[in-house]
């Protein structure tokens, strides 16, 4: 199922990965982070009581939550570098919110144990890669703290919104057949979808010129050292080192270091200097130093493989996937409004109707 209820939280995170061939440019992923602010004497709710926008069975959203939730989604605009919503635009996308916080409540009282475990299963998986793509532990915290949370908040929310989506899953993708017939049609129907391009496996080192915790750009002398390093690292893969052990000790690309520095790729998909070096070289040649916005890297080919169309047997599960998710997605609408009626969803505040 389409995670309809994370992408905010988990975009954000994954746009900075700075590290990663494929990932924007550094400058546009840097956060400020705002200083921490004082924790008040008095409880904010004692001395203005936040007003209840909507109730259900069983819960209640209010104008606090609603807030916080604009707070979030203007911060996480801001960690990417867009800028704020019009004004005129506010009131939409505050119904928007709240329309979500009201799905998240009513979903919340339908889960299942089974639920539960499931959606903690995926939230750390995709946690996991979030934290792979913002290099350190440090750039994790700063990048969540830019969110305007804690990142135990952030995880609990996550964690959460993985969990309601585990009952949309049971309740409306799980009752969903797609026959082998649809399947093999799909597959007959569009060739050029399952046509593979050429790849390239290639294992590389990466030496930063950006600060990995800071993303602050090295100082001319610390680049000088970064270069010579890379091209001592060069002489020795050159002399027959291992490439992959080298990799594993000095890389500092975080998606592939622990993996010998290997990437598998199509054009189109990495830095362009790192592509065209990649797809100009034989297997078990290793690059001169290429030069990305990233920092310098050597690159030793390990594989050429041209295109070709993708066997029916290996991509028949992935289509069936993508079948039931578009009907999914089709049905999600009126299943939501179905489990909102349900849980007798009031909206108490008139220009959220």
């Amino acid at each position: 199922m389409k995670r309809f209820l994370l992408p905010v939280l988990a975009a954000t995170l994954c746009a900075a990965g700075v590290a990663r061939l494929g990932a924007a440019d550094p400058k546009d992923a840097k956060s400020p982070v705002a200083p921490p602010l004082p924790k008040p004497v008095v409880s904010e709710d004692s001395l203005f009581p936040p007003t209840v926008l909507a109730r259900g069975k069983g819960f209640e959203v209010n104008s606090r939550q609603l807030d916080e939730a604009f707070l979030h989604f203007r911060a996480a605009a801001a960690s990417r570098g867009q800028p704020p919503p019009p004004e005129e635009k506010r009131l939409e996308l505050e119904k928007k919110m709240l329309d979500r916080l009201i799905v998240v409540e009513v979903l919340k009282r339908k889960t299942t144990e089974a639920d539960k475990s499931k959606g903690k299963q995926a939230a750390e998986k995709m946690l996991e890669e979030i934290r792979k793509q913002t290099v350190t532990p440090e750039g994790f915290r700063r990048q969540v703290e830019a969110m305007g949370m804690t990142p135990d908040a952030f995880t609990a929310q996550f964690t959460e919104r993985a969990v309601v989506e585990e009952v949309v899953n049971r309740e409306v993708r799980d009752t969903i057949t797609i026959t082998p017939q649809q399947v093999q049609k799909f597959y007959d129907d569009n060739p050029k979808r399952f046509e593979q391009p050429e790849t390239v496996r290639a294992a590389h080192i990466l030496l930063a010129t950006r600060d990995l915790a800071t993303n602050e750009e090295l100082s001319p002398d610390k680049k000088k050292a970064q270069r010579d390093l890379i091209e001592a690292l060069l002489k020795r893969a050159r002399a027959g080192e291992d490439f992959g052990k080298l990799a594993k000790e000095f890389s500092q690309d975080p998606g592939s270091k622990e993996r010998g520095g290997e990437y598998l790729f199509a054009r189109g998909t990495m830095a362009m200097e790192f592509e065209t070096a990649a797809f100009a070289m034989r297997p078990n040649q290793i690059s001169d130093v290429v030069t990305t916005k990233f920092g310098f890297h050597i690159i030793k080919v390990l594989e050429r493989n041209p295109p070709k169309k993708i066997e029916f047997e290996k991509v028949k599960d992935r289509i069936r996937d993508n079948l039931q998710q578009e009907e999914a997605d089709k049905r999600l609408p009126a299943y939501l409004e179905k489990v909102k009626k349900e849980a007798g969803v009031e909206i108490l505040v008139d220009k959220y109707k």
